[in-house]
């Protein structure tokens, strides 16, 4: 493109921008962190390979998928955080879907954490929360005794009352003696610097912003903290409805990934959906390693229309020596014919202590955060992910990138 031609389209976009419209991204924007963690990697040919990359102009990739928009520091699920992830060059982004008092479908990870990642209980609504706050209880020392504590679902409310809300942090203080005070706890390596006015989104304007962006989207129907049927709503409607919204919007079947933890949601879609079903993914909740399926299970998955699953990051990992390699899980579900995506790169803070949960069976050899990438290569390389969900895509899509991973 001719430099002065660029320079309009540039100041068209800012234009738009500046006017609240969503565009799709073409000037990928990564920011310092990947460059940060590569700098930190320990010295090896992989690290000189991403060092080489330093300089490309970066390009949206669907090996990068935005978990809950850029939830590492822009309030999950918010119109700022899923343009942020697409921004980063995310080409796959998830809106976790829930559902209203109305039973409208809405953006949520969970239907009753609206007191954790939302301001409701310093608004009206809180009157209207499954439990009120309780504020802590603390000994005649000063010890806490019971944590402070509060329940508000979505569907305490009508969409009318939860389009009122403001999205932030997903935090709560423990210590809290009133609301204002529980609405806090973000932790350290987050920030609360984008947070102060996070504009929640339907399912349906999700739909629309990622059509606008570009990107293709990865829809997660969740457990239902209500019995169902709810008002008649059983869980079939629900999953039917999630998908009657894309293609009420005119969204090809190729470009959404329907994704449940409820295997019976995943099979509806394969038998009532199949374009859809076609590449839902099967989520894997497993804790520890003991939890994970067999390869008997594996295969019964892909006996019945599965065709991707979708475990934790740690399942995927294994330890030889001081090495990462690909683990059991990872070669039983390729021998099963099973695609795999992973979960959540970006989400463990600094990773000076093991890792956390996410590397839980690499633990002894993860120290320093340039381990991740490293972490990453195994996942790309010798398993062989499709993709990996990341609290900040502009680490995967720098990855990508320099791999040549579209």
């Amino acid at each position: 493109m001719h430099p002065a031609c660029k320079t309009a389209a540039l100041s068209a976009a800012l234009i738009a921008l500046m006017a609240g419209n969503a565009l799709a991204v073409e000037n990928i924007q990564l920011g310092p962190r990947p460059f940060y963690l590569v700098k930190d990697m320990d010295p090896s040919p992989l690290k000189n390979k991403l060092l080489s990359c330093a300089g490309m102009d970066f390009k949206k990739s669907d090996f990068s998928i935005g978990h809950r928009g850029a939830a590492m520091q822009f309030p999950e699920h918010t119109r700022e955080s899923y343009e942020a992830a697409a921004r980063m060059g995310a080409g796959i982004v998830e809106c976790d879907v829930t559902f209203t008092q109305d039973k409208e479908l809405v953006c949520r990870h969970a239907q009753n954490d609206l007191h954790t990642t939302t301001n409701i209980l310093v608004t009206d609504l809180a009157a209207k929360c499954t439990k009120p706050f309780t504020p802590a209880v603390f000994d005649a020392a000063g010890n806490l005794v019971t944590a402070a504590s509060a329940e508000c679902r979505t569907s305490d409310i009508t969409l009318a009352e939860f389009k009122t809300l403001k999205g932030k942090m997903d935090a709560s203080n423990p210590k809290a003696k009133t609301p204002e005070e529980y609405q806090t706890g973000t932790a350290a390596w987050r920030t609360d610097l984008y947070a102060y006015d996070g504009t929640l989104m339907t399912h349906k304007e999700s739909i629309e912003l990622f059509k606008k962006l570009g990107v293709k989207m990865t829809p997660e129907l969740k457990f239902p903290a209500v019995a169902m049927p709810f008002d008649g709503f059983t869980q079939e409607d629900y999953a039917q409805k999630m998908i009657d919204e894309y293609k009420a919007a005119g969204v090809p079947a190729s470009r959404v990934f329907p994704q449940s933890f409820n295997q019976p949601d995943v099979l509806y879609w394969i038998q009532h959906e199949p374009e859809f079903g076609n590449q839902a993914v099967y989520l894997d909740d497993a804790n520890v390693p003991a939890d994970l399926p067999s390869a008997a299970d594996l295969a019964g998955y892909a006996a019945q229309g599965i065709k991707i699953v979708a475990p934790p990051m740690w399942a995927l990992l294994a330890q030889d020596g001081d090495k990462l390699v690909a683990s059991e899980y990872a070669a039983n579900a390729k021998a099963a014919g099973l695609d795999i995506i992973t979960w959540t790169l970006e989400r463990s803070g600094l990773l000076t202590d093991g890792g956390g949960y996410y590397y839980q069976t690499v633990s002894p050899i993860i120290s320093h955060p340039g381990d991740m990438m490293e972490a990453l290569d195994v996942m790309a390389r010798d398993v062989g992910i499709l993709g990996i969900f990341s609290d900040w895509p502009a680490t995967v899509t720098y990855y990508a990138n320099c791999m040549g991973l579209k």
